[in-house]
């Protein structure tokens, strides 16, 4: 079973960053738009909102958000694994962590009226 990735495609900073991903990964990605999508909100027990604040991932049968499902990402594309190498480190996954979070809310912000 491959990596099931939860974005939001109609937000364009994250589908144009999936649409990359999309183009450079192999088949072991299954990419899942959680706009108005029940069964994303089944498959990770997560509310519209949380899948609307965060990228999520399920990854060996876990559900991962934020920065971290970003290192998952990155480590299973060979392009990125130097990020996923790089973020993994504690300092500079703290760094990132907060960061993702800064922008990811902004993201959120601008996307909240997708929110039923």
């Amino acid at each position: 079973m491959g990596t099931k990735v939860f974005f939001n495609n109609s937000c364009n900073v994250c589908r144009l960053e999936i649409n990359h991903y999309k183009k450079i990964s192999d088949s072991n990605f299954e990419w899942v738009d959680i706009t108005n999508n029940e069964e994303a909100i089944k498959l990770t027990s997560k509310s519209q909102k949380e899948l609307l604040r965060r990228i999520h991932v399920i990854d060996n049968g876990n559900v991962i958000g934020g920065a971290k499902a970003f290192v998952i990402i990155w480590s299973k594309i060979p392009k990125y694994k130097f990020l996923s190498k790089l973020f993994s480190i504690k300092i500079f996954f703290v760094i990132f962590h907060y960061l993702y979070e800064f922008v990811a809310y902004f993201l959120f912000l601008k996307n909240k009226n997708q929110l039923k």
